[in-house]
């Protein structure tokens, strides 16, 4: 039981840093403006980090680097030889203070019931641990966000400050905050604005009260007509209206 639950949580951790950008419609004029990040252009990669061997030379101190996952990007900080400072949904700094088992691989288990439990860690691994043998962006987000990068040995002694346990928030505290904070001097997440923007369009589309009526209708007929059923059905519908 709790090998599936953990299975279906980790699935729902994934989805929840998937990229949205290919899913939302083009922002207003209005909109942009508003936007502390601006879209993402095209970027150069640079390739996939080569176990045991030095990571590439144009990596300085206090770069910003990206790692594309399937469904979500990673973010981290380099500190120069060889580590990158990155944070990652962690449970066990909440239960152990022992250095030698925090610094092991965050397995799937830790790393979901960090996310339960809002509990992550700043932590320090190799270049090629952060990586995980994928291919990494660098600096590509100073060509996204409007503020200037600080230096990057400003940029590197905030990483440093930081690292250890920390709480976490998939939309408010994550790893795109924590390099964003570093680097930039304000910790904010594209992948989130875009959600929150999702979001509003979707709540202000009023065919969503249509839908949400309907699926009350079928809770009704499949379920019966009880107060559990009855007021999802009559109040959902309902706040979705007014506010839309």
């Amino acid at each position: 039981m709790l090998d599936t639950l953990t299975f279906l949580l980790e699935k729902l951790f994934l989805l929840a840093h998937i990229k949205l950008s290919s899913l939302l419609p083009p922002l207003g004029g209005r909109a942009r403006a508003e936007q502390p990040l601006a879209r993402r252009p095209e970027r150069d990669e640079c390739p996939p980090a080569q176990p045991g061997g030095p990571p590439p030379p144009k990596f300085q101190r206090g770069d910003l680097l990206e790692v594309p996952r399937t469904l979500f990007t990673h973010f981290g900080i380099y500190l120069g030889d060889n580590r990158v400072a990155h944070l990652i949904p962690d449970i066990l700094p909440s239960l152990t203070a022992d250095s030698r088992h925090i610094q092991e691989t965050v397995t799937n288990t830790r790393l979901v019931l960090g996310v339960l439990c809002k509990r992550a860690t700043v932590r320090v691994d190799s270049v090629e641990d952060f990586a995980y043998g994928a291919g990494i962006l660098l600096n590509a987000m100073d060509r996204a966000v409007l503020r200037s990068a600080l230096p990057g040995e400003e940029v590197a002694r905030r990483a440093e400050r930081l690292v250890g346990a920390v709480s976490y928030s998939l939309l408010w505290n994550n790893c795109e905050h924590f390099v964003t904070y570093c680097r930039y001097g304000a910790a904010q997440s594209l992948q989130t604005d875009q959600f929150c923007e999702w979001l509003k369009s979707l709540i202000r589309d009023r065919r969503t009260v249509v839908l949400s009526a309907l699926l009350g209708l079928l809770s009704m007929s499949c379920l019966g007509i009880s107060p559990s059923t009855t007021v999802p059905a009559l109040l959902v519908p309902f706040t979705l209206w007014m506010v839309s």
